[in-house]
């Protein structure tokens, strides 16, 4: 990965920070890093920059603004350039390469400020936050702090359809991973230098996805994530593909919840040096009684429902009720399986990997034959119905194929597990069948 950086111009210098302790504080060094990517940006760029900057210089510390260029295509850079130049405490980082993860992830780690932070650059959520954010981070009450769109006290201007896809998309995060916080997708966050020392090297995701996994990893190692209500306004001109973000979270929620399931990911290294103690066990372990199983799938099929919900609206846009109907179905049940392989059932290992899917598909296609059953039934007693009710019936039936789902997945795709004591779990690479008592 390549990078191109213009340093801060030559304006006014940056207010040093009161000596704390006889340590001397270096202009060069702030105590606030604002990052904002961007790609082809021209137009909004310079008014965001210059309305952060106005704001930054009423804090009482020293901070810079870091544009962090993804191989924009139109005159951003050079519209950077020129905020760098002229304005103090303003720089401009170019990469050669796309993705607002791999943006922050590479600026973040090479930034010599205490705290870290990013907005987008439409600042939507009002500036006033910003101080909130970052106070907290500062005095040591936090690890993490972020602006939370959906925390008590915000205030939120957007429309029907991305809130819902918000909501959605924070209740399978707590369905799935089991996540605390509230928003994780507000772009308005910040993070304590040494914390992200830590956690950046874990964090695989470069889109989107960035945002969801750092806190992920941060809540699962123990780290204290601070919610910020903000005002926030949505941007109408967003450029943000709504489907492939979607789908591309999916697999990101996958992908982390089978990496911590199998303790690929060294959680523990991290609580260990920031002195957060062992992971408890209550995280890493696996239900292995009917009811901790029970209750780990109503989780996961809850979060499956609603994905399924936003998928089905996702993909209807385009094609007609049977065929969305089929697509949303079918992303699902392959996260699904996935999912309850490794979180309800507690096999771990490739070994089986294909026959469960396998097995999966066709417990899918019963569940297709259910909710398709269900449409076709509406259609010719209420051929008018609106996409409200479709929706609605739709999701009873659902619901209702992911009961019939749990019973084929206990009895017939993983049968082994049903026999687990309290206490046996499955070892690295083993099967559940492998280890039934």
């Amino acid at each position: 990965m390549t990078a191109t950086t213009i340093p801060p111009g030559r304006g006014t210098t940056p207010r040093p920070r009161p000596a704390v302790d006889g340590d001397r504080w270096e202009p060069s060094s702030p105590v606030l890093d604002v990052v904002v990517p961007v790609f082809n940006e021209e137009t909004d760029l310079e008014p965001c920059v210059r309305r952060l900057h106005a704001h930054l210089a009423g804090l009482p510390f020293a901070s810079r603004i870091t544009v962090a260029d993804n191989a924009s295509t139109d005159a951003t850079g050079r519209v950077a350039r020129v905020l760098a130049q002229e304005l103090a405490g303003v720089r401009y980082v170019r990469m050669e390469e796309k993705g607002r993860g791999r943006a922050l992830k590479m600026v973040w780690s090479d930034s010599d400020a205490e705290v870290l932070a990013y907005m987008d650059v439409d600042l939507s959520t009002d500036l006033a936050a910003l101080l909130p954010l970052v106070a907290g981070l500062l005095s040591g009450h936090s690890d993490v702090a972020i602006g939370s769109r959906l925390a008590r006290g915000s205030v939120v201007v957007r429309g029907a359809k991305r809130e819902v896809i918000s909501r959605c998309y924070n209740l399978l995060l707590h369905g799935t991973l089991r996540v605390r916080f509230s928003d994780a997708q507000c772009g308005f966050k910040a993070i304590r230098a040494d914390v992200a020392q830590q956690l950046l090297p874990l964090v695989e995701d470069t889109g989107w996805f960035f945002d969801t996994e750092l806190l992920v990893l941060a809540e699962r190692s123990g780290l204290r994530i601070q919610e910020i209500p903000v005002d926030w306004v949505d941007d109408p001109d967003s450029r943000v593909d709504i489907v492939a973000t979607a789908l591309a979270d999916l697999r990101g929620i996958r992908r982390l919840g089978t990496a911590i399931a199998s303790g690929r990911v060294p959680l523990h290294q991290v609580r260990e040096s920031l002195g957060r103690g062992r992971q408890p066990a209550s995280v890493a372990g696996v239900p292995t009684s009917l009811a901790g199983q029970l209750t780990r799938f109503v989780g996961v099929g809850i979060a499956s429902t609603l994905a399924y919900a936003l998928l089905y609206l996702l993909f209807q846009e385009g094609t007609g009720a049977q065929a969305a109907n089929f697509l949303a179905l079918l992303v699902t049940a392959v996260a699904n399986t996935a999912l309850n392989r490794r979180l309800t059932f507690g096999v771990r290992g490739s070994e089986g990997a294909g026959r469960h899917q396998a097995q999966g598909l066709l417990v899918f296609l019963l569940g297709w034959a259910i909710t398709a059953g269900s449409l076709a039934a509406l259609h010719a007693g209420a051929p008018d119905a609106g996409r409200g009710v479709e929706l609605a019936v739709l999701t009873v039936a659902n619901l209702a194929a992911t009961v019939v789902r749990f019973l084929l997945l206990r009895t017939w795709v993983f049968p082994g597990r049903r026999h687990h004591r309290p206490g046996d779990t499955a070892g690295p690479g083993n099967t559940a069948e492998g280890t039934t008592r």
